[in-house]
């Protein structure tokens, strides 16, 4: 019988051999046509007499990437419009529940099957090996095992969280389920999720090694009235006498749920449900039989799709990303653009940073600056952090010596000539951005672009120093540029498509998510974050206790409290900003409620932030940063338990973001609801489990959302004054996702 998605074929020795090969896809995944042949596979390898056991294999370089998350993304938060919630829910469940037990049906077939695991096996992908009788893994450092649910708001709905913790034990289990940690293979051995590491390529080889000697065993008698099967085809859960590594949630894995649940609501506030219940879903299910841990999986699998949250998360953090990676906002009918030889004006922590992800992306760089000391600092930096890499057995001192010689550090600007791109991330001063374009850019190459990577400045004035102002576009990377992976390209008046097609294919080589934004004042991601830090300082000259209001921040889901982040910012940075605008807009130029004490804080005071060791926080050579004790006499801080509204504080941080994206949306900087969801949740990290500020504002509803922020500007100002296209959804019940749908394409992982 010939199957769409796999290969199948029987040896002389009755073992099938099944590949898992889906046509028109470069990954396999968990689709309805994949799992419908699954089941059909294993009633086949149940009811022949002539398959004696079963190898399962990929015929791609990956295993399987995990579910279809399109369908999945449809799924979650509601379903079916034209059906009940009651209907929806039982269709959910059953859905689920069906491929759980598909699974359950491979590890009972009676007879011993393996995974031969040739590449990556992520979340359901990993799940099916799980349900295999033994695991065999290629020695690929390349391979990742794991299961990345919890990262995407959703938990392994596949039985894994019933398999791992019964094969490992809860406490090695959780962190993985709890974090979405990805594995390689030798890690994956050492801790008992695969039986065996073999050569790249030789996975079916030590696969049916395994199964003919397995079939070499004597039947042993499954319960009183079981059927006579090989030892081997039995689970470990499925045996006789069998105990959970390190006990059970009541013996001696107690404390790993007690501890456990402290540590959850201390690092998730409580607002991603998909970690509770994962720790739910172990806790429970591992005290039952396995039929009724996978029926309690499903349960709060269910759950999950049906909270707004979940949808909001998948659809942000792994639909749109994946679509803003694969170019969906690059214009069509530019040729592909290569970066061979990259020029960066400035070698401060920005330049260096975007120096080492270029040079590790294969680029020639020419890393240029004032002085050469400064230069060669840059380029120290890439040799630092490939120190660390090395140590840490994630690179070679070859490798070291390859990026490094990609490194050319200089004063020279002859040594640009040639370059296809060149950046500038000089100081934030109009002037010296100008003079340093003028020297460069006859430098560039045919067909060359420049990049500006200003934080704040308006592009379109930046390009007034270009000659040629079409190729002029603006290049924002966060720091620090080896870790953050967001990306924001700036449009200048005059900026041309094929300068964007160029840009987006730069930010593809160093792989990192781009979002495009139109020029204004801050651009999107500037300007957004700088109300979550505004509104901090506002709520100190409300009184707000400084304690308080560090915690509420960090409450909401964001990652760093907003005067910590004020600090770290530099406060003296967010005054020069500010001071700037005020020069730039005169009379046009509102004053806001945290003007005054940071001006206080800067020029009167000096505390500048952590840079000069004083800002909010005291920062000693010798011990933890702690909060200013003079900061509360200095606010007149006297709210406090019960004079504080936490609920309100903690809406106020959120939707004064919300707000601010909203505004933007209405303004054109941004334009696409992709680009504002995950430019917020990558570039300052707005509350991930919201799904970012739109999808948030799509949560509570246009009309709820502009309600309470017309209650909150009574109280604390024009700031909190809905925008007009906000008040128009309202009046039209509609929210971003329907009214400004992007064009979707099949995502699947």
């Amino acid at each position: 019988m010939a199957y769409e998605n796999f290969g199948f074929e029987v040896d002389s020795d009755g073992i099938a051999l099944i590949t898992w090969d889906m046509p028109g896809r470069s990954m396999n995944v968990l689709s309805q046509g994949s799992m419908g042949d699954m089941g059909d596979i294993i009633e086949k390898i149940m009811s022949d007499d002539g398959i004696k056991g079963a190898v399962l294999t990929s015929g791609k370089a990956a295993f399987c990437a995990g579910a279809d998350l399109s369908m999945m993304g449809g799924q979650a938060g509601g379903g079916d419009g034209a059906q009940s919630k009651e209907e929806r829910v039982k269709a959910l469940y059953e859905n689920n529940l069906k491929f759980n037990m598909l699974l359950r049906g491979l590890e009972t077939c009676g007879k011993p099957v393996a995974a031969a695991i040739n590449g990556t096996a992520l979340g359901g992908g990993l799940e099916v090996t799980l349900a295999c009788h033994y695991r065999v893994v290629g020695d690929n450092p390349k391979t990742q095992l794991g299961l990345p649910e919890s990262k995407v708001g959703l938990l392994p709905g596949g039985g894994g969280t019933q398999r791992l913790p019964r094969l490992i034990g809860a406490g090695a289990a959780l962190p993985l389920l709890l974090q979405g940690t990805a594995l390689k293979p030798a890690k994956a051995a050492e801790m008992g999720i695969v039986h065996k590491l073999a050569a790249p390529g030789e996975e079916v080889a030590a696969a049916k090694e395994w199964l003919k000697e397995a079939l070499k065993q004597e039947k042993i008698k499954v319960g009183k009235k079981g059927p006579e099967v090989l030892p081997a085809a039995l689970q470990p859960w499925d045996q006789p006498n069998y105990r959970i590594p390190g006990g059970g949630p009541q013996d001696k894995a107690s404390q790993v749920f007690t501890i456990g649940n402290a540590q959850l609501r201390k690092t998730t506030h409580g607002n991603f449900p998909a970690q509770t219940y994962i720790m739910s879903a172990v806790y429970e299910g591992i005290q039952v039989p396995m039929e009724a841990g996978l029926r309690i999986e499903t349960r709060y699998f269910t759950k999950l799709l049906m909270d707004p949250r979940s949808k909001a998360m998948i659809r942000s953090l792994f639909l749109s990303m994946q679509e803003l990676n694969k170019g969906a906002r690059r214009p069509q009918g530019v040729a592909p653009f290569k970066v061979k030889k990259l020029g960066i004006l400035g070698a401060g922590m920005m330049g260096s940073g975007v120096a080492y992800v270029s040079a590790q992306a294969g680029m020639e760089v020419v890393l240029l600056d004032t002085e050469q000391a400064n230069a060669d600092k840059g380029k120290a930096y890439s040799e630092k952090l490939l120190d660390k890499a090395i140590s840490k057995g994630k690179s070679t001192e070859e490798k070291k010596a390859d990026l490094l010689g990609r490194i050319k550090a200089t004063t020279s600007f002859d040594d640009l000539d040639g370059c296809d791109l060149v950046i500038e991330a000089v100081f934030e001063n109009r002037d010296i951005k100008a003079e340093v374009t003028k020297k460069s850019e006859p430098k560039l190459a045919e067909g060359g672009i420049f990049g500006s990577n200003t934080s704040t400045l308006p592009i379109t004035g930046l390009a007034e120093a270009s000659a040629k102002p079409e190729n002029f576009i603006g290049v924002h990377f966060f720091s620090p540029v080896d870790k953050m992976q967001l990306v924001e390209i700036i449009l200048g008046a005059k900026t041309s498509e094929e300068t964007l097609a160029k840009a987006m294919d730069y930010v593809a080589q160093i792989r990192k998510t781009p979002i495009v934004v139109n020029d204004s004042r801050g651009f999107y991601t500037s300007r957004c974050f700088g109300t979550y830090v505004s509104e901090g300082i506002a709520m100190l000259t409300d009184g707000i206790e400084p304690a308080i209001i560090e915690n509420v921040g960090k409450m909401t889901g964001m990652p760093v409290a907003p005067l910590a982040l004020n600090d770290e910012v530099a406060l003296d940075l967010a005054y020069k900003v500010r001071e700037q605008t005020k020069k730039d807009l005169g009379d046009k130029y509102v004053e806001g409620p945290a003007d005054k004490l940071l001006e206080k804080m800067v020029v009167e005071l000096g505390r500048v932030g952590k840079k000069a060791g004083k800002g909010f926080y005291d920062y000693p050579q010798d011990g933890k940063k702690r909060l200013w004790p003079g900061l509360k006499e200095l606010v007149g801080s006297n709210k406090g338990g019960e004079d504080v509204d936490v609920e309100e504080l903690k809406k106020r941080f959120l939707y004064i973001q919300a707000l601010e994206a909203a505004r933007c949306f209405e303004e054109q900087v941004v334009t696409d609801v992709r680009d504002a969801d995950v430019g917020a949740i990558l570039g300052w990290g707005f509350a991930p489990w919201t799904g970012g500020p739109l999808s948030l504002i799509d949560m509570v509803g246009a009309d709820t959302f502009v309600k309470e922020c017309d209650a909150l500007a009574q109280k604390y100002g024009d700031r909190f004054k809905p925008n007009n296209l906000l008040r128009d959804m309202a009046a039209k019940g509609d929210n971003f996702y329907t009214r400004f749908a992007p064009q979707k394409e099949k995502a699947a992982a």
